[in-house]
């Protein structure tokens, strides 16, 4: 039997296959990083005002830890990659550990699974998070580090204090704030009023 003329097909991975799993990953990278929550709308400087008080402050604070983790994760990420640029070792594990972020955090488009248990987005950016501190405590860059941290934590602290949050459309349940105490009946009130 011959095959002249044919179009031989292949079920093996080759080149394209490849190219196809680049291909979804940009688009991941883009749908994930680009429009899950817009810089426009972190950075907009007409949502910026001092709060009236502390319990303001606060509240606005988890409401927007929670809108922006993913913006603010990737300052962390960004002041923490700068500050060990003049420490090739610590520079070499950072990258994997963001390797890891990609994979694990960032391009995922489905929950995370172990052993059968769906794993939580803050559970799997707590444990990343750590597990990058600890790789990077091991090596000599320990004084570059924890000033970077302090000031992404000052940016955050900052920025999530002073950004309001009226025009952020959010799940009260998402955030934490919704429970079932009275005590806490008063700032899910807030939350609503300042959302109205």
């Amino acid at each position: 039997m011959t095959t002249y003329g044919t179009i031989p097909t292949s079920s093996s991975a080759g080149p394209s296959s490849n190219l196809d799993y680049i291909t979804r990953a940009k688009e991941r990278i883009k749908a994930g990083l680009g429009s899950r929550h817009p810089w426009k709308l972190m950075f907009d400087f007409h949502a910026i005002k001092l709060p009236s008080n502390f319990h303001e402050a606060l509240v606005r604070m988890k409401i927007n830890v929670s809108y922006f983790r993913m913006n603010y994760a990737i300052i962390v990420l960004l002041i923490l990659f700068l500050s060990l640029l003049w420490h090739p070792i610590s520079l070499i594990v950072f990258i994997i550990m963001m390797a890891a972020w990609l994979f694990l955090y960032f391009l995922r488009d489905e929950p995370l699974v172990v052993f059968g248990r769906t794993i939580d987005d803050r559970v799997v950016l707590i444990v990343m998070s750590v597990l990058t501190l600890v790789f990077l405590f091991l090596t000599s860059a320990t004084e570059n580090i924890l000033v970077a941290l302090l000031i992404g934590v000052v940016f955050v602290v900052l920025h999530a204090a002073l950004r309001k949050t009226d025009d952020l459309f959010l799940d009260e349940e998402a955030t934490g704030l919704m429970t079932t105490t009275a005590a806490s009946a008063g700032s899910f009130s807030f939350v609503i009023f300042v959302h109205c």
